[in-house]
């Protein structure tokens, strides 16, 4: 499929700041100098910031001898930051990626994408050039996992054997889960999906700035699945409210948010600060809405709700789809075999090392991880020098008191030039790494420039070990 092309929108000055602005309105000078000093270390880059651990919990003067063959399954953000880590941190050992994807895609810039802010080739480059020396690169999916037998097949039907395995084969966005849904027409006839892809953000876009010029009734959703980056549907809801605003057509748009459960966010503090936000923008939520289906021709979405399904008219729709674990994996071993991440089919590890719990030499980080909390770039750059201490401690025979907290950050658009930036743990503390300089429930501009400018630059030095 063709997607209509992007429309190039210049960010220009940035909102609230005046020509002679050396700094934001509410943040004063020596605020921004701190963060300034941070540098790409700031937390608010997505969460990308501090691990918390000042030296890894197992030290080691030198890298550690081994022979072990380690294979990691997928090399998106998790399978190669993982890797650069081991690979600083080890000597000898065989190392061995295997995903069969050539493209690597910035996933966080796709809400700047379906924004009108970036061009879908922001999102994009090529795996290999994250792939760190010394590290082979297999370039075939995963077909079949065999913890039993310490293997996994390909989807060419090579069989690898390994000593350690490494699961970081992402998600599946499970599109085939709502009835009537078909991705092709994601930009036509008020379609919008931005998590599809960097093409599918772009048409997104396009979709959504028709919708900003007419008006009409838009809808908004999450599944009741786990996902990645469960912030990003508020984001673009707010997005869109926005941009309507921007535009001077507010007044013709009714916005409806279908939220799964009875909450907005699972933190209840951040769930309550969305909640006020709605009501004083005019945001009408609907609780207890789960997406089942959608007639793309009625521009008609259908939803489970206790009372029975319900129908909702629109002009415009974000979908997002149901997300589970890659098919090779939630058809393993590996998955939970019970609880409530069984169904999906996440990886069972234990929550803090992220080792698996029957399988003592596989580990999972990244979104194929069945974790209460983390699935999000900020939560890979946190988990991976965690489960690596591990690996690096078994390797050289002894023990890791490293532990993941949980740790997740959200830098959560409210309206363009603004954002909250949202770190949580698996207790749902606010776990802010500015306190007294951002606020996590204030819309700062600080926080919108760490997501719109600081983050990648961040996320790419993760890729390579680096963060």
């Amino acid at each position: 499929m063709r997607y209509p092309s992007l429309g190039r929108q210049k960010l220009g000055r940035v909102p609230g700041m005046t020509d002679n602005s050396s700094h934001p309105p509410g943040l004063k000078r020596r605020e921004v100098l701190a963060l300034g000093a941070a540098g790409v270390s700031m937390a608010g880059l997505g969460g990308l910031g501090s691990l918390g651990l000042s030296a890894p919990a197992y030290a080691a003067d030198a890298p550690v001898p081994s022979k072990a063959r380690i294979v990691i399954a997928g090399a998106g953000a998790a399978g190669l930051a993982f890797a650069a880590q081991l690979a600083q941190r080890v000597t000898g050992a065989s190392i061995t990626l295997v995903d069969a994807r050539k493209a690597h895609f910035y996933q966080p810039g796709y809400t700047l994408v379906a924004a009108g802010l970036k061009p879908g080739s922001y999102t994009v480059s090529e795996t290999a050039s994250y792939v760190p020396s010394g590290v082979s690169w297999i370039e075939e999916g995963v077909a079949e996992f065999d913890p039993e037998g310490n293997s996994l097949t390909t989807e060419k039907g090579r069989k690898i054997p390994y000593d350690f395995l490494v699961v970081a084969s992402g998600l599946k966005l499970d599109y085939a889960a709502i009835d009537g849904m078909d991705v092709t027409r994601i930009g036509q006839d008020g379609l919008g999906s931005h998590y599809h892809s960097a093409e599918g953000a772009e048409a997104t876009w396009q979709a959504m700035s028709n919708f900003a010029d007419k008006g009409g009734v838009g809808v908004f959703l999450r599944p009741a699945t786990e996902m990645k980056c469960a912030g990003a549907p508020l984001k673009y809801t707010f997005i869109t409210d926005d941009v309507l605003r921007k535009r001077g057509t507010r007044g013709k748009a009714d916005l409806v948010y279908a939220a799964q459960n009875k909450a907005l966010f699972s933190v209840p503090i951040v769930s309550e600060k969305v909640r006020m936000l709605f009501r004083d923008r005019g945001i009408a939520t609907r609780y207890d809405h789960v997406m089942t289906g959608i007639d793309l021709g009625k521009r008609e979405a259908v939803f489970q709700t206790p009372d029975g399904p319900s129908r909702i008219s629109y002009d415009f729709i974000n979908v997002i789809p149901p997300m589970r674990a890659v098919d090779a994996v939630r058809n393993s071993p590996l998955r939970w075999q019970e609880g409530p991440f069984a169904a999906d089919g996440w990886v069972e590890v234990d929550k803090a090392s992220l080792r698996h719990k029957r399988f003592a030499n596989v580990w999972a980080v990244g979104d194929a991880a069945g974790v209460p909390k983390g699935k999000t770039a900020a939560s890979v750059k946190w988990q991976v020098p965690v489960a690596v201490d591990h690996l690096v401690a078994t390797l050289a025979g002894g023990s890791s008191k490293a532990a993941y907290n949980g740790y997740t950050s959200c830098p959560l658009i409210t309206r363009l030039g603004r954002a909250m930036l949202v770190e949580f743990d698996y207790d749902n503390n606010l776990v802010p790494s500015f306190p007294g300089v951002i606020a996590p429930l204030e819309e700062l501009w600080i926080t919108w420039v760490m997501k719109t400018i600081a983050l990648k630059p961040t996320y790419l030095a993760m890729l390579h070990g680096n963060a």
